[in-house]
């Protein structure tokens, strides 16, 4: 059968709806830093063993673990602990022989002052991982084991500010939440944390560091129950960030109602997403704090829809000149800038003057922070694909030279950075960031030659993933790198069949 007919695309795209309307979580790669996190602090739990094994079967050839570069570091230094703390476990030799080329990979491939990504958390993360393998290392040397210690160094700043507020009980700030596992001991059954659904900041890792060690209460068998469902959707390893509910209906809708699939969403996605609209928005999903991304991105969802929202919680995230995730966040978002300016691009001329004032000055912030060769990074995500699709579906809702020019930048980026297999990627080929380039190229309504041959190319790239099954590395943001799988076979799905239909009428119109 050929999975990329028409038919065929309209089938798979009706099967993710209807799988996500079935998930209350949301699907989401499992992560190597939270499953190794579980091993140390919840060997209690079902599916121990099988999470070590996760360890040991994801370890690099040269000792990593994780995404490339400085990707790996968090990922490395948080199976490296994990397996230091099994070290007498079955499979002994191979847990010992995974543990000196992780700390070989932590000595030689990541320099002193190794500049670190802008992942989740980061910041605590490092330092802390790197202070508990010190001293495990200082350890096994008063036993005259091995000498020991990291040549690697992190402020510890943040880390120790935020360890005090818990110290004292004053509380730390609800996104902190997510990463409760770096705060220690206070942070056991702390009394300003407070669970959602058995979650602690939609983190397994923060939920088994806030519960503690056996025996729990009764009071907190919620909890084990949420830890028991996160282990089990991938047999022992355990996601990061879980659950997404809100982020992935809002991302999927938008993915797919413009690809003319013709595919229906049932009432309760718009339903579910009003329900979860506040004040100040929505989260990614249940026990995360709000953020103006996934409230912008539910916004425009809800308009996709026909059941529009009022705006009025995205100005709470509004400085003056662009617009922040979080209060006091350390870097703006240059994605979520594009989510909120077509949010409200969705309602320009519709008697709020607001709507146009802001989407005209974000539109003017989005551009000066495009790079020179015409693309856009991103704190949420490790391609700038994905960005510069973000980017691009931004500046294609306003008029005017310097957004003009903005997104012929992006197109001639992109097709100056496909691959000769007709794909695009930062590190490799992939079926999601070939997508992101290809709707970059969909922003043009008659591409000339050279942009159709590139349709075509990327096309035909896009379909043999389909066909082939192919799967893609993780590329988002969270603590480590992770897929939210269904948003991105989405965006996939939605993608190509969009992208047949740009060069058959492309094919059509030439002589």
């Amino acid at each position: 059968m050929n999975r990329t007919s028409r038919a065929a695309l309209r089938d798979a795209a009706r099967g993710i709806v209807d799988e996500m309307i079935a998930d209350p979580y949301g699907l989401t790669s499992p992560s190597v830093y939270e499953s190794a996190r579980m091993v140390v602090s919840a060997p209690w739990l079902e599916g121990h063993r099988q999470r070590v094994d996760f360890l040991l079967d994801q370890q690099h050839e040269d000792g990593t673990w994780g995404g490339p570069g400085a990707y790996g570091l968090l990922p490395t230094l948080s199976a490296v602990d994990a397996l230091l703390s099994v070290a007498g476990a079955p499979d002994a030799g191979r847990v010992a022989g995974a543990v000196r080329s992780g700390l070989s990979a932590l000595a030689g491939r990541f320099p002193r002052n190794v500049e670190l990504p802008d992942t989740i958390a980061v910041e605590l993360l490092v330092p802390w991982l790197i202070e508990r393998i010190d001293q495990r290392l200082a350890r096994t040397d008063d036993r005259g084991e091995r000498p020991g210690r990291l040549d690697l160094r992190a402020d510890t700043g943040t880390l120790d500010g935020i360890r005090e507020l818990l110290r004292r009980h004053t509380g730390v700030p609800e996104k902190t939440w997510h990463s409760l596992e770096a705060l220690g001991a206070p942070a056991v059954r702390s009394a300003t944390v407070t669970p959602a659904g058995g979650s602690v900041g939609a983190s397994p890792a923060a939920t088994a560091a806030w519960l503690g060690d056996p025996p729990h209460p009764e009071a907190a068998k919620e909890c084990l129950e949420y830890l028991w469902q996160t282990q089990a959707r991938h047999g022992g390893p355990v996601s990061g960030i879980t659950s997404i509910t809100y982020f992935e209906l809002a991302w999927v809708v938008a993915a797919l109602a413009g690809s003319g699939l013709g595919v229906d969403f049932p009432a309760r996605v718009a339903d579910t997403l009003r329900a979860a609209l506040g004040a100040t928005g929505l989260p990614a999903g249940p026990g995360l704090p709000a953020d103006s991304d996934d409230t912008s991105a539910a916004l425009h969802a809800l308009d996709l829809l026909g059941e529009p929202a009022p705006l009025d919680c995205l100005w709470t995230y509004d400085t003056g000149l662009y617009f922040t995730c979080f209060p006091k966040e350390r870097t703006p978002s240059t994605s979520t800038n594009a989510h909120i300016l077509v949010a409200l691009a969705d309602r320009r001329g519709q008697g709020d003057p607001r709507c146009d004032r802001a989407a005209e000055r974000v539109g003017d912030w989005l551009v000066e922070q495009q790079q020179p060769d015409g693309r856009w990074t991103d704190k949420w995500h490790a391609s700038p694909y994905y960005a510069t699709a973000c980017g691009a579906a931004a500046m294609a809702r306003l008029d005017g030279p310097r957004t003009s020019a903005a997104l012929d930048g992006a197109v001639r980026w992109v097709l100056d950075t496909q691959r000769a297999d007709g794909s695009w990627g930062c590190w490799e080929g992939t079926g999601e960031e070939t997508a992101y380039a290809l709707q970059v190229l969909g922003h043009r309504a008659a591409p000339d030659g050279r942009a159709l041959e590139a349709l075509r190319a990327g096309g035909a790239f896009l379909a043999g993933h389909v066909e082939d099954g192919r799967e893609d590395p993780p590329l988002w943001h969270d603590k480590d790198l992770y897929t939210p799988v269904r948003v991105v076979r989405a965006e996939i799905i939605g993608t190509l069949a969009a992208t047949q239909r740009l060069v058959g009428a492309g094919k059509q119109a030439r002589p």
